[in-house]
Parts: C-alpha cells; sequence; structure tokens
C-alpha cells in the first residue's frame, strides 16, 4: 500500500503480506528486477539490486512487492475497450512456458484449465477495467494455482508479443482494433465490429514460438553475429512476424536478441503443435545460434501437450537441452564452393584444363532379385565349428574384400561415409557371392566414425549387415586394445566382442602390434566362447616369408 521508497518500508509492508514473495519493477516487465524472497534476509539482500537493475532497463526504479505463487499457471486475459464503456474479453492465453519469468511460448486459448476458472478470469478482467474506466486494448494477466486460487498479477496497457495467437483464433486484428478505438470509433461501429461479447468466438487453438539468438545450451546468453543463411517457413495456418533478419543482415548485442515470431493455428492443439513443428523444421538460420531444437522439445513434451506446463516447466524438464546438432551440410558445400572459386583450391597446384574424368561403370544388379547363398548361409548352416572344418577342407584360394576397411583407409583417410557404401555393397553382395568375406570394421575406421564423420559406427554394421546378408562380415580387432588406442581391461573387450556379434559381425580378425600371442588370447576365447562368430588370428611377419 505504501511506495517502497526505503529497504525500512519494504521491509514492514512485507511482513504485512506475509512470506513467500516476488520483488518487482513497477515500469517495466520481462523478468528484470524480478527476485524471489523467502525471508527478511533475502530482501535485505536483494532490495537495492533489483532496484538498480529497473534503474538501468526503465529509468525508474520504482518497486513493489506482491505475494509469490510457487508453481502456478500463468493465464492472461486480452481486453478491448472504447471510450464509451464498452468492454470485451478477447478470451485467453496460456503464458506458463517461461524462462526467468520471460515467456518463450504461447498457446490460444488455454488448453486444460477448468471452464469455472475461466469464467472468473473474464470476469475479474472486465471489472479491473471498468473500475479504472480503460479505453484501449490491454492485457490482465492472473497466476492460477494448482488449486484454482487465482491472483492478479498486473494490467499491460499495450499490445502484448503474443497477441498473435489471439488475433489467429478469434479472427479481430487488435492492432487496427486499437487504432479505431484511439480515433474514436466504438466496438460495435463496422469498423471495428465487436457488437457483443457473444459476436466473439474462437476457432481451434494457436501457438507462438519466439526464435531467438538466445542459446539454450549456454543459460540463453544471446547469440550475435552475421546471419550467413536465412529461409522462412510458410504454408496454410502459419504466421510469421519478421523483424529485420535476411541473409547478410548482422545481429547486435545491443539489441533484443528476437529475430522472429512464428504463430502456427490448428483446429486441434496437437493439430496446431504438428504445423508448428514443421515450421520450425523448415527454418534456416546460419551464422549464429539460435533456439529452434529448444522450441521443437518444447512444444513436443507430453506435458505441454496435455496443457499441464507451469511457469517451472522448462526449470523442471532437463530433457529440453538435450539438443541435436545441425550438420549444416549444405552451407559447407557453398562455402567450399565459394572459397575455391574465388581463392583457388590450395591442395590443386595446377589445373590441367585437358584432363578427362572418366565416367564411373556402376555394376548392374537386381535389387529386386533375392540374394544368392554366400558364406554366411554356410556359417549359419554349419555353425562356427563345422564352417571351420570345412574352410579346412578347401583346396580353393578364398578371398577376403577389405576396400570398405582398408582401402578407403589409405586411399581416402578412412572419410568414406556409411551412406556412400551401401549402394556399393549390395550390388557387391549381389555379384560376387563366392567372396569369402568383407573387412568393413574395425581397426581405425570406428574411431574416426565417431570423430570425424560423427556417425554411430554401430549403425553402419547394422546397415551393411542388411545390405550384404549373404557374405560374411569381417572387422580388423586389436586384441587388448579393441578398437582403441590403448589396453582395455578383458571385461570390457569381452563385452564389445559379444555387442558386434549380436549387431551383425561374424569374423574377428585379431592381432597385436607386437605380434604378442598372450595378448591375443583372451579375445579369441571369448568369440570362440561367447559368440557364433569366427576367430581369426593374425600374425604380422616381414622379409621374404617364402
Amino acid at each position: 500500500k505504501k511506495e517502497l521508497s526505503s529497504l525500512k518500508i519494504a521491509i514492514s509492508e512485507a511482513e504485512k503480506i506475509g512470506y513467500p514473495l516476488m520483488l518487482k519493477a513497477a515500469h517495466g516487465g520481462g523478468g528484470r528486477g524480478m527476485r524471489i524472497l523467502r525471508s527478511k534476509d533475502d530482501l535485505e539482500k536483494q532490495f537495492q539490486s533489483s532496484k538498480n537493475e529497473s534503474l538501468n532497463a526503465f529509468g525508474n526504479n520504482t518497486v513493489f512487492l506482491e505475494k509469490y505463487v510457487e508453481n502456478p499457471k500463468h493465464i492472461e486475459i486480452q481486453i478491448v475497450a472504447d471510450n464509451y464503456g464498452n468492454i470485451r474479453h478477447l478470451y485467453e492465453r496460456d503464458c506458463s512456458v517461461q524462462r526467468r519469468y520471460q515467456k518463450v511460448v504461447e498457446m490460444a486459448p488455454s488448453y486444460n484449465v477448468n471452464e469455472k476458472i475461466k469464467q472468473q478470469l473474464y470476469n475479474y478482467a472486465i471489472a479491473i477495467a471498468k473500475t479504472v474506466n480503460y479505453n484501449n486494448v490491454g492485457t490482465v494477466e492472473f497466476l492460477v494455482d494448482d488449486d484454482d486460487s487465482i491472483y492478479f498479477i498486473e494490467v499491460n496497457p499495450r499490445i502484448q508479443v503474443e497477441h498473435t495467437v489471439t488475433e489467429m483464433v478469434t479472427g479481430i486484428d487488435i492492432v487496427k482494433t486499437q487504432i479505431f478505438v484511439a480515433g474514436g470509433y466504438k466496438l460495435a461501429d463496422k469498423q471495428i465490429k465487436i457488437h457483443n461479447q457473444n459476436s466473439i468466438q474462437t476457432n481451434g487453438y494457436a501457438i507462438q514460438c519466439r526464435i531467438t539468438t538466445e542459446d539454450p545450451e549456454n543459460n540463453f546468453t544471446p547469440d550475435y553475429g552475421t546471419v550467413t543463411t536465412y529461409r522462412s517457413a510458410a504454408g496454410m495456418g502459419i504466421r510469421l512476424d519478421v523483424g529485420s533478419i535476411y541473409q547478410s543482415s548482422s545481429v547486435s548485442p545491443f539489441f533484443d536478441s528476437m529475430l522472429v515470431k512464428v504463430s502456427a493455428q490448428g483446429r486441434t492443439l496437437d493439430g496446431a503443435i504438428r504445423k508448428m513443428t514443421r515450421a520450425l523444421k523448415e527454418f534456416r538460420i546460419r551464422g549464429v545460434k539460435h533456439n529452434m531444437k529448444f522450441l521443437e522439445n518444447v512444444i513436443n513434451n507430453s506435458t505441454f501437450k496435455k496443457g499441464e506446463a507451469t511457469v517451472n516447466f522448462i526449470a523442471n524438464n532437463p530433457s529440453l537441452f538435450k539438443i541435436k546438432k545441425s550438420q549444416d551440410r549444405a552451407t559447407k558445400i557453398i562455402k567450399c564452393i565459394g572459397e575455391i572459386v574465388v581463392n583457388g583450391n590450395s591442395d590443386v597446384k595446377i589445373i590441367d584444363p585437358n584432363k578427362k574424368f572418366r565416367n564411373p561403370i556402376v555394376p548392374e544388379y537386381d535389387s529386386f532379385a533375392p540374394y544368392p547363398k554366400g558364406t554366411k548361409d554356410l556359417l549359419t548352416e554349419l555353425g562356427a565349428d563345422g564352417f571351420s572344418k570345412w574352410l579346412k577342407n578347401e583346396k580353393q584360394i578364398h578371398y577376403t574384400d577389405t576396400t570398405l576397411r582398408d582401402a578407403h583407409q589409405s586411399l581416402l583417410a578412412t572419410r568414406m561415409r556409411t551412406i556412400d557404401m551401401l549402394e556399393v555393397t549390395k550390388s557387391f553382395a549381389k555379384n560376387h557371392p563366392n567372396t569369402f568375406s568383407l573387412e568393413m570394421w574395425g581397426g581405425a575406421t570406428f574411431d574416426v566414425c565417431l570423430r570425424f564423420l560423427h556417425e554411430n559406427p554401430w549403425r553402419r554394421l547394422r546397415e551393411i549387415r542388411k545390405a550384404a546378408p549373404n557374405i560374411l562380415l569381417q572387422m580388423l580387432l586389436r586384441g587388448s586394445n579393441g578398437v582403441g588406442y590403448a589396453a582395455y581391461p578383458d571385461n570390457l573387450i569381452e563385452k564389445f566382442i559379444v555387442k558386434s556379434w549380436e549387431n551383425g559381425m561374424d569374423i574377428f580378425r585379431i592381432f597385436d602390434s607386437l605380434n604378442w600371442v598372450k595378448a591375443m588370447a583372451p579375445s579369441i576365447e571369448y568369440v570362440r566362447n561367447k559368440t557364433g562368430g569366427i576367430a581369426e588370428a593374425a600374425i604380422s611377419y616381414t622379409g621374404d616369408v617364402l
């Protein structure tokens, strides 16, 4: 009731209201100046810093106290009022998805809020507006506790960032309405056409996401720099409110981090979420960090989908921050081409304009025909011991093709991707079923998959197994080093061998860099006793062995 001009007055007022409390800036929002106070000690520590932050942000250090509600939903009512006492509401928005008291995702109308509570909120909002003879568009904001208690926060006598979702579900242009009200028109006039409350209806659901340069993995710190690529989304039910972002535009650290607002409307909330997910996936923003993957996680979280998110939703869901990195292949390729066109290729010293490149000959094969029987089928039929006896009795020489591991390691520094191998593997398996085995895993390929190609080596094994189901797959195993560069515990090597077998490996070509047979023995034993595969011990000789 008193202006908090001093800490003494603030302490006195706080004791009247009762802790916990929220200390807030009186002249602005966005979380600036806001402090949660659970005791007198907190108030004494935070009072001056709150006033200072308010002064720096809004040019005024006035602050006020209100009751702090622990885990509420943030529901706000959009109102419109003319100069003749006519006041209407445009229903509600759920703005509960927040981080540090700043809204991130909004929806209209609310989902899973009690109808009785909504009617109370509408009535309270209109009553507050009537009390002060309000004549503008505006937002009356409330907190709704989990026991359905309602707490008034504030009135924002302006158009909110999130007004878009209300416009989409009601069909009312709020900006135009504000201008006509200021021009002296009544709500019922043809320029506005809001005759009574019943003339305002909602259609479906709309959600809005604020795309910013804030980095969710770095405490939402805003990024800045030059936008190297920009592509926006489009389509039925998608609305964009865009700032000054375009390819080659600069994002400054001195202004708001928001780049664009994207809103999506659907007949159902789930439909709106699907449209928004598609829109976020269609966006391309490169050169600066952004929060789009984080927003995808938010709107597809089950709590959000059920309309159960509260103001603590983001803080209570660390899984939202598990963000899959974009590989951004297209931008990298374009930058590389541009660099070479302008500056030349440093790897090519002389360009021969008369040089002709051969067209690669891709062997033909019937993709629909069944795979011919091969050595994998024989291993399955005979088992490891039976297969070994068969091989010992063979008079002909059997060949292992190492192209998928050793050759590309030598020729291309192991940088051949799985996708580049699969079609070749299919044709090879159908055209050359008499091949003894394909060595396609182990050695350096495992490490390079992870560190340079950013691929899952286990997925590579499974995919090549599908592409060549009839030929034995083989790997190079460095004995106690596995596929690494240091000795590992025996139980780890055992588990690795078992998992390799389960994912499709047949032959384990085991060697030791020093030809130390004792270091190879455990791996041979694990293959023999823990899998149905074959152990192929390898000793390296130098000199003329013949």
